[in-house]
């Protein structure tokens, strides 16, 4: 690692404008798939008291019908984010038949088969029936389980008043967006090569049922009867049995810049893919891909983590960049906290928003072929092995203890910790910051190791624990119902987004496959 942090670190601080690093938006997105209280995947649908996922700000669903997914607004203070979270979970169990629960942790049992996972409905509008067709075609491309898989997504942004002070201590002269957006991506470089460190320290999937394999169980030890493990594995979701994707191995998406990221996108979701052409986009008169090209929209791209840009009404993402700019990232590997009654804790956060503006403001050098290998590499080997004693990982050609590696990036987060804090009580970002290297020095303390022990030493199948989690989790929500005030609110949102959603449905004037060509040519 370069001195560029530290050196940034100065300027902000010697100026007095450390403190701007503070005060950042943040907001989630967090999945949790709907069971009975049997253990067996919701085949009802989303209930209407919930709301219309097509058009409920916060309560949508992801891939599946009974994987919901739900969103807090931006907030400068993580705990109001969290906060939000747990009102949105109160209003949902106050709403949910009493023989369903949402499923505490990411990966999912009970999977008999692919068709016990309902595909997301979102009524008959064009845009409705698109986003159904898209999910669609992902079950024909990849299957579903690896679609009912569940996480947590955190969504960042640094204070605007941040940029025009950063970018004239960095003595630049281009336009302020085109900064932005430059700086934005040095972050993802940055979090690439670094960001196994959140599976190794957050990582709550180091077990999965039998089910969910499918049989590819060969490499993996049985812990109890239909529980299977890896001794050492952090986050099997993050790993080439969850969210790694062999079909887009060879996909190259540029993180270079703004321009060559939208362009290489571009390009995938433009060039025909043989496999995808052999499967057509029909089935008779059914839908069952929007296309047959390397991406059918954007959001199919899997990556750690994604540049943003709130898009308007029918607009595509990589437009929505290209118009106005990089607004915030997109954190994609955090495990749903199986230890957490909303799936995450608070000291979470800290440091992640910490270790973004790291990432921010280290030295950030374009990414070579060579280092995209072995951050593959690192990827997965985190993923199936990250507590393995004496594990190296990749550092450009280089191996590289993976705990010494990790005590320096800690280290050197140690400064921006204290600015975040600045007078803030307790210190929060410096104490979450100290139990993590705790967990680096004490790695059975890790949420991995934690789960594991207890299924080892409760002798406890994966399935049954996590029944008992959520069961856990639904008494205490359905104990607590919300507040009146949130209760109205939320019927409120609820009523509206069933109004917008019949306002859409009736409002469609083109036939079906003109909107999708339409949408696809933009």
């Amino acid at each position: 690692m370069s001195r560029k942090l530290e050196q940034r670190l100065r300027r902000l601080l010697a100026s007095g404008n450390a403190r701007m690093l503070g005060g950042g938006l943040k907001g989630l997105e967090k999945e949790s798939l709907r069971i009975t209280t049997e253990g067996s995947i919701a085949q009802t649908a989303h209930p209407r008291a919930w709301g219309a996922p097509l058009t409920h700000p916060y309560i949508t669903t992801d891939y599946s019908e009974a994987l919901p997914e739900f969103i807090t607004p931006p907030s400068n203070n993580v705990r109001e984010t969290v906060r939000f979270l747990d009102d949105i979970h109160r209003f949902l169990y106050h709403h949910l038949a009493d023989d369903e629960l949402l499923w505490a942790a990411s990966m999912p049992c009970a999977v008999s088969d692919d068709s016990a996972i309902p595909i997301a409905e979102y009524g008959s509008s064009n845009i409705g029936r698109m986003k159904h067709i898209y999910r669609v075609g992902l079950d024909y491309r990849y299957g579903r389980r690896m679609q009912a898989i569940a996480g947590v997504h955190f969504n960042y942004s640094l204070p605007p008043a941040f940029w025009p002070v950063y970018r004239e201590d960095e003595r630049s002269q281009v336009p302020l967006q085109d900064f932005i957006n430059a700086s934005y991506f040095s972050l993802i470089r940055n979090f690439k090569r670094l960001g196994w460190i959140v599976p190794f320290l957050f990582g709550n999937s180091p077990a999965v049922c039998k089910s969910f394999l499918a049989g590819r169980t060969t490499r993996f030890k049985e812990l109890l009867r239909g529980t299977y493990y890896l001794p050492h594995a952090t986050s099997l979701r993050m790993s080439d049995i969850g969210y790694k994707n062999k079909n887009q191995a060879a996909l190259k998406v540029s993180y270079d810049n703004l321009e060559d990221h939208v362009a290489s996108l571009q390009r995938a979701l433009r060039t025909p893919y043989p496999e995808y052409e052999a499967i057509g986009t029909r089935d008779g008169d059914d839908w069952i891909q929007l296309s047959t090209n390397v991406l059918q929209i954007e959001n199919e791209y899997y990556s750690f983590i994604r540049p943003k840009r709130t898009t308007q009404a029918g607009e595509r993402p990589t437009s929505a960049l290209k118009a106005r700019g990089v607004e915030y990232v997109e954190v994609r590997a955090l495990d749903v906290n199986m230890l957490s009654a909303v799936g995450v804790e608070v000291e979470q956060l800290y440091f992640i928003e910490a270790f973004l503006i790291f990432c921010l403001l280290e030295d950030s050098p374009m990414l070579t072929d060579e280092e995209l290998r072995g951050i593959e590499y690192n990827e997965l080997t985190v993923a199936l092995r990250g507590r393995a004693p004496g594990l190296e990982l990749i550092d450009h050609g280089a191996r590289r203890p993976i705990r010494a590696w990790s005590l320096e990036i800690c280290d050197r987060m140690h400064a921006i910790c204290e600015a975040l804090d600045g007078d803030e009580n307790g210190n929060p970002y410096l104490t979450a910051l100290k139990h993590q290297i705790e967990a680096i020095r004490h790695p059975d303390t890790l949420p991995s190791a934690r789960i594991l022990a207890v299924l080892a030493d409760g002798q406890k199948q994966f399935h049954n624990y996590g029944m008992e989690l959520s069961g856990r989790y639904a008494a205490a929500f359905r104990q607590h119902p919300p507040e009146a005030e949130i209760e109205a609110r939320f019927v409120e949102l609820a009523a509206n987004s069933h109004a917008e959603q019949a306002r859409l449905e009736a409002a469609d004037d083109v036939p079906l496959g003109e909107y999708i060509a339409r949408y696809i040519a933009s």
